[in-house]
């Protein structure tokens, strides 16, 4: 199964749930887009109707998983596969301390070894393309030679599709949120892995804001994966079918679009969703616009108001 990897939205916590996908997808045809990390512990012990529903409009739509035992991986990419996600994703790149805690995320970037015995497994488990999200390096465990190594592992593990957040990670000393920032970008190695290993399905990831910037490294790259921006300000996703996918339907408009999350937002409501777990999403799609502050707050004071339907969603600015 081949997917189109040109662009996509990234996994981010308490930000690209069901909802957030849904409504991106009204949005962009074409662009992948990811869930959350779920954890294996989560879904093997866990609610997977909570963890792993999903509408069927949301296709393309990748699962990732965060775990580092091969037998668990295995289980529950075959979970994921079972669901229907498109692809299945692991986590190599997430560096706060409660992952590393948990033993995934970017510390298993110094286990290159485990990810691959874990893709192994994963890629015995399914037919659904497997791949892997990770930085540049770790800590001082961050020289060219050493992301090579790694990278040759999973090339010989199988992996479909490698995701390279262009920063490494200081897995002590730095919060997520700085490590999202301070490291410093790296784009020249994302290339230069590229050129290392021309046929592994390389995606860039970090620091990319346009589609413009985006369509730069498409000629050398297979894809680009971009992520707070799409989700703060995602109405750059617009253009992506024509820019990017060479699709030339007119594009809706934000009231459009708005009007097509209605019937959704009123299901979910319907089955006891609470409309701000939905309407948050939508805060950014006025994003630079005239009445846009306007928008954000009376979306967000309307949503609280006890008994608030889908009348809130009724207009934009």
């Amino acid at each position: 199964m081949q997917l189109d990897r040109r662009l996509s939205v990234a996994p981010m916590m308490d930000w690209t749930d069901r909802h957030c996908r849904f409504f991106l997808r009204l949005i962009s045809r074409h662009t992948l887009l990811y869930t959350e990390m779920v954890t294996t512990g989560a879904l093997i012990h866990g609610d997977r109707e909570r963890l792993l529903r999903f509408d069927p409009a949301e296709h393309p739509v990748a699962l990732q998983l965060g775990g580092s035992d091969p037998a668990d991986m295995a289980r529950c990419a075959r979970i994921g596969a079972d669901w229907g996600y498109d692809e299945i994703n692991m986590n190599v790149g997430c560096p706060s301390d409660r992952v590393q805690r948990g033993r995934f995320g970017a510390c298993l970037m110094a286990e290159p070894g485990l990810v691959a015995d874990c893709l192994t497994a994963m890629k015995d488990a399914v037919t659904r393309p497997v791949t892997v999200k990770t930085r540049i390096g770790i800590d001082d465990r961050d020289s060219y030679d050493e992301l090579v190594d790694f990278v040759g592992n999973l090339v010989h593990a199988g992996c479909d599709a490698l995701i390279v957040h262009a920063r490494k990670a200081w897995l002590k000393g730095l919060s997520p949120k700085e490590n999202r920032d301070v490291p410093p970008l790296r784009h020249d190695l994302v290339l230069r892995l590229k050129g290392d290993f021309p046929d592994l399905a390389i995606v860039i990831n970090g620091g990319i804001k346009t589609l413009e910037e985006a369509s730069g490294f498409l000629p050398r790259l297979n894809g680009v994966m971009i992520g707070r921006e799409a989700y703060q300000n995602p109405w750059i996703l617009a253009q992506a079918d024509r820019i990017i996918f060479g699709d030339h339907r007119p594009t809706p408009t934000r009231h459009e679009v708005l009007e097509r999350f209605r019937p959704y937002a009123e299901h979910q409501l319907a089955t006891g969703v609470a409309l701000t777990a939905m309407s948050r999403h939508l805060l950014g799609l006025f994003h630079g616009q005239p009445g846009a502050r306007h928008w954000r707050r009376r979306l967000t004071e309307g949503a609280q108001t006890s008994g608030a339907g889908v009348e809130v969603l009724s207009s934009g600015p």
